[in-house]
């Protein structure tokens, strides 16, 4: 007979052996390598040149090409307009070049492609429109500072001759995680953020947030500006737009309103930061870029897409619900935010509608019409924060939810406002 001291032995041996069959399995059975540093000469753009080095992290950056559609049916990297879902696209954005070209956006390796095709771009446009599209945008600035975003957007096309890619967020000579995108280390400064003291996780977030954030032209000179003196949220960025920064007034005015409007550009960083893996410290690289195994080797995904088409990988780390249960969840975030979402953009275009009714009217009330046209602008800025974001509210689902609410809130206070100027009698 075994004595009880045997017994709780025998049984913590077996605990011991278990869990390290599990880890024996987990790696494949073989130790993982560790991935020797390559010196790339500086300058060096051309992917396929860093993937001689990297052969992994480039088969999986190629994956970028295979367009597909979102398992939650938002966001994906197929080709289509917006407006196909949408319809108060077209009202909202008229007079503008979003209401002729509103396409879902595509993965990193068609940056430049999607640029050039784009009916937004004209011959009028400028350099500044090719800032996050290239790494070759390390050069321009090299060469003339804040001075190539006033050149001729084509001139730099010209030149650029590699998408989105590894020199975009890579020392060449460290492959140390870096920065190259000068509106987000000036916006930092701003911030009181050292860029170069930034940790490794804290840069595993920066690399991506360089590009993937609001943004506006300065007039006269078109360099990037971040607007985030005033915070990240989007009635902070609103109050920062209020007080006509660096002589900022509006993206266009709305042809039928008259309203002086904003354009969100994909506030994705500053709408995950305030959200709850943000606020967790996890990264964007954590979800958008997990660590993969093949041939006893762990690497980083450089197919940079929704994490939902990666659940085992980019979500299971963390989360042990199973991917079904996990699907479903990110389905349903989505889904509410996406109907209250689209709710909120059809009232901003009513919204816009009865102002210029208003302004067309005889006797109208300018006081009133000021208001109308002022609450509609911002209830734009609202409905357009969470729509021009990618994530379909799921980087932060309560902030989103709350900014369509104040959106759809706001237009209908623009409505009442632009009958009163008209002399309507609102109920």
């Amino acid at each position: 007979m075994l004595s009880k001291m045997q017994k709780a032995l025998i049984a913590l041996l077996s605990v011991i052996i278990l869990f390290l069959g599990f880890v024996i399995v987990r790696i494949g059975f073989k130790p993982i390598s560790t991935v020797k540093v390559a010196a790339i000469p500086a300058g060096e753009y051309d992917p396929a040149v860093w993937g001689q080095h990297y052969p992994l992290q480039y088969e999986s950056y190629k994956k970028m090409y295979e367009m597909s559609p979102s398992p939650t049916g938002y966001g994906g990297s197929v080709k289509v307009q917006k407006s196909e879902a949408q319809s108060e696209l077209f009202a909202n954005f008229r007079g503008m070049p979003f209401s002729e070209d509103y396409a879902e956006e595509r993965g990193h390796v068609y940056s430049l492609e999607d640029l050039r095709d784009s009916k937004r771009i004209s011959k009028a446009s400028k350099g500044a429109c090719i800032s996050c599209k290239t790494p070759y945008v390390e050069q321009f600035y090299q060469e003339s500072g804040w001075g190539y975003a006033n050149k001729p957007l084509k001139e730099l096309l010209d030149r650029a001759k590699h998408p989105v890619s590894c020199a975009s967020c890579h020392d060449p000579e460290t492959m140390s995680l870096r920065v190259i995108a000068p509106a987000f280390i000036d916006a930092q400064e701003r911030r009181g953020i050292d860029m170069s003291k930034a940790t490794r996780e804290e840069m595993r977030t920066y690399v991506c947030a360089q590009c993937h954030d609001e943004y506006y032209f300065e007039p006269g000179t078109s360099r990037v500006v971040l607007p985030w003196d005033k915070g990240m949220r989007p009635e902070e960025m609103y109050a920062y737009y209020a007080e006509k920064p660096n002589g900022f007034t509006q993206d266009w005015q709305h042809p039928d309103s008259k309203a002086t409007i904003l354009k969100a550009q994909h506030p994705d960083y500053e709408t995950y930061m305030t959200g709850t893996h943000g606020k967790a410290g996890v990264t964007c690289a954590d979800c958008h870029m997990p660590f993969m195994r093949k041939s006893g080797q762990k690497y980083t995904s450089h197919n940079i897409t929704s994490p939902v088409k990666n659940l085992d990988s980019s979500c299971s780390p963390c989360h042990s619900q199973g991917s079904a249960w996990l699907l479903e969840r990110v389905k349903t975030m989505q889904d509410q935010t996406w109907q209250l979402q689209h709710n909120a953009g059809q009232t901003v275009a009513r919204a816009h509608e009865a102002v210029k009714k208003a302004g067309d009217s005889a006797n109208v009330d300018q006081v009133e019409l000021a208001k109308a046209r002022e609450l509609v602008r911002k209830a734009q800025w609202m409905w357009d924060f969470v729509a021009a974001e990618s994530s379909m509210g799921f980087h932060n689902t309560d902030q989103s939810m709350a900014t369509l609410g104040q959106a759809n809130e706001l237009a209908h206070q623009a409505i009442e406002a632009a009958n009163r100027a008209a002399g309507i009698k609102v109920l």
